[in-house]
């Protein structure tokens, strides 16, 4: 290859990693404090935001390579983790789905929720019938309280609250529904494990989107596999499962790639608010 060739491409791909960086810059950076607490967020508006409606909202909870406190992280500045941010600026999503969408950053030294005593994601039997039988952690709290505030200032419509996250963000989604199951009108965790007894228990009726790799080498897929089987077992309507043939645990540009996955999202509503 020429020198003419290797220059065109190097500029060719400074020009794509600037135009990405441009665009991410479209998720306003933003403070939730809470006392002595802090939440670092972007958040992005929809096109043409309207400041007299209310809109569905997104949380996105990120994966333990995210976490920071630098409030760029999570969207995959400076990581070498695929960063879902991106996806949700697309013209296929932004224009046909007017949402705000919200993306928290765990600090370093926290999780999204609180874990057992036991090696960083242990999903044997014994440890998962202990998850999801805690309180919340100081950034689950203000996860919470954030959309709780957006519903609250006619900000966020209260019907339609998502939720989506990826391995330790999934993990945290969850364990939000479990709290919270009233709340949410659906959410979609990638990669994540649930207290597969307590689960169907509390929160069959949120509908869900299950995805994991199906040789997931970081979080082993039985949890998901045994949910998704119990959930149908007690006839839950709003039950998707889907595994992904040869993948391991960065599935997010497929998950991504689902063409039905926003209309799905956003054909629910939680009815049981007000």
């Amino acid at each position: 290859m020429d020198s003419k060739k290797i220059i065109a491409i190097l500029i060719l791909l400074i020009c794509v990693k600037t135009t990405l960086a441009q665009d991410l810059s479209l998720y306003q950076k933003a403070l939730f404090i809470q006392g002595k607490d802090t939440l670092r967020y972007r958040i992005l508006y929809p096109e043409k935001y309207n400041s007299k409606k209310v809109y569905p909202l997104i949380i996105y909870l990120h994966g333990a390579g995210f976490r920071g406190n630098n409030n760029e992280r999570q969207l995959g500045i400076g990581s070498k983790y695929y960063g879902v941010a991106k996806d949700f600026l697309r013209d296929s999503v932004r224009k046909k789905y007017q949402a705000i969408i919200v993306f928290p950053q765990c600090p370093t030294d926290s999780t999204w929720n609180k874990f057992p005593p036991s090696p960083p994601f242990d999903t044997t039997v014994a440890v998962n019938h202990q998850m999801n039988t805690m309180a919340l952690t100081t950034p689950e709290r203000l996860v919470k309280l954030l959309m709780d505030s957006l519903a609250g200032h006619h900000i966020a419509d209260p019907k339609r609250i998502y939720l989506g996250g990826t391995s330790l963000g999934a993990f945290g989604a969850y364990d939000l529904v479990i709290h919270y199951p009233d709340y949410f009108a659906a959410f979609f965790p990638l990669c994540g494990q649930a207290n597969v007894d307590l689960y169907p228990k509390v929160a069959a009726k949120v509908p869900i989107w299950i995805f994991h790799g199906a040789i997931d080498d970081v979080i082993n897929i039985w949890p998901d596999r045994a949910l998704i089987k119990a959930l149908r077992q007690d006839g839950a309507k709003n039950a998707r499962y889907t595994e992904l043939p040869g993948l391991k645990h960065d599935i997010e540009a497929r998950v991504f790639a689902e063409p039905a996955l926003f209309s799905w999202l956003f054909s629910f509503k939680n009815n049981s608010k007000k």
